[in-house]
């Protein structure tokens, strides 16, 4: 008998992978390997019950602590590791993973089959700050499953060709022995011929090549409406993959990434922004530019404004998705010290400062009072 593979070597993870890791190595492998994406080929099919049966021992944590120990002698009289490819229960979420692929319940006794939801296709695209202020239109390619079009999901060239499974007679599971160290054990299990289905196909659709189903790649035009925000997504239902046995459609689920700008900065609807003044409108108050998502807007500033001090344009942020309503603009003044002065401005700002007392400089009196206060 050939040596078994290591566990951890066969889902592709290391011996620390967390439970999370484990779990996503082996959707995406069983997936990969799945019978009814290799009808006939018997190397998918060993492959996809090694996958199984090293995942049915890595995902219970007291089945991995004892392999961690004792490496595949922990499980010898068991079956191989504790449940394999014939026992699959006690692992949950099978039926979920492959519920488009029409398990139909592969484990304590399966369940029977009724129309499934599609799988979720997931997209992404990038878009200026100024699309997510306004909204834009985005052309899209993204991959999915439909039905195959030729033998409309049977599978089969013809109806003819989609006969009663010989081995279970139809009722898609069938009733097996396994012995274990407490005796003989018998469970109902999914058919291996039919997978659960009760029908086998005597000539495969040459189109899908008897699974029912083909990878399609659709373009469509995205509406990104205005006021989306980095990290959301758009939604469009009944674009995802088919569903089987009459039940609906995915949805293709489309993730946004904004790009940020050189001068706002968002938080929730709110936009902020720093805008610098000179000391002389600073000092005298003076009516300035405001840049804002539509363009300037003029904003008077009263006379003696700090560095810091901060303004607010209400309904001037950004637009709330699918309302009317909009955040505020919120500036913050700095105010900016001048340089590279000639002689003149130089005599003239020191005469100025000569003329200012304590009443003019409030904040720089009152700091060194505090400091050499007795």
């Amino acid at each position: 008998m050939a040596e078994k593979k290591d566990y951890y070597e066969v889902l592709g993870v290391a011996k620390d992978a967390s439970e999370a890791d484990i779990k996503k190595a082996y959707r995406t492998l069983a997936k990969k390997y799945h019978p009814d994406m290799h009808p006939g080929d018997a190397e998918a099919e060993a492959k996809f019950k090694e996958v199984n049966e090293a995942y049915s021992v890595l995902s219970d944590a007291e089945k991995r602590s004892k392999y961690d120990q004792f490496g595949h002698a922990a499980f010898d009289g068991m079956g191989g590791g504790g449940g394999g490819y014939s026992g699959f229960g006690g692992f949950g979420g099978f039926d979920d993973i492959f519920s488009f692929f029409g398990g139909g319940g592969f484990g304590g006794g399966g369940r029977p089959r009724g129309p499934m939801r599609g799988e979720d296709v997931y997209a992404r695209i990038t878009i200026t700050f100024d699309e997510s202020v306004n909204g834009c239109k985005k052309d899209i390619r993204f991959k999915h499953i439909e039905q195959c079009a030729t033998c409309h999901g049977r599978g089969a060239e013809k109806e003819s060709d989609v006969v009663t499974c010989t081995q279970c007679h139809g009722r898609g599971q069938v009733v097996t022995q396994q012995r274990t160290i407490l005796g003989v054990m018998q469970s109902t299990q999914t058919c291996p011929t039919c997978r659960g289905k009760g029908k086998t196909v005597k000539k495969p659709c040459s189109s899908c090549r008897g699974v029912g189903y083909v990878d399609v790649t659709k373009e469509i035009t995205l509406e990104v409406p205005a006021g989306i925000n980095n990290g959301n997504a758009v939604v469009q239902r009944g674009l995802g993959d088919a569903g089987r046995d009459g039940g609906p459609a995915g949805d293709l689920v489309v993730e946004i990434t904004v790009r940020p700008h050189d001068i706002f900065r968002r938080e929730g609807n709110h936009v902020f922004c720093e805008v610098p003044i000179s000391f002389a409108d600073a000092a005298l108050g003076a009516e300035i530019d405001i840049p804002t998502l539509e363009g300037t807007q003029k904003f008077t500033i009263p006379e003696g404004t700090q560095t810091g001090a901060v303004f607010t344009l209400r309904g001037k942020g950004m637009p709330e998705v699918n309302t009317n309503r909009r955040g505020n603009l919120i500036f913050t003044v700095e105010v900016e010290v001048p340089k590279n002065l000639s002689a003149k401005q130089k005599d003239l700002l020191r005469e100025f400062a000569a003329s200012c007392d304590d009443a003019n400089n409030s904040k720089k009196s009152g700091f060194f009072k505090r400091i050499f206060r007795k």
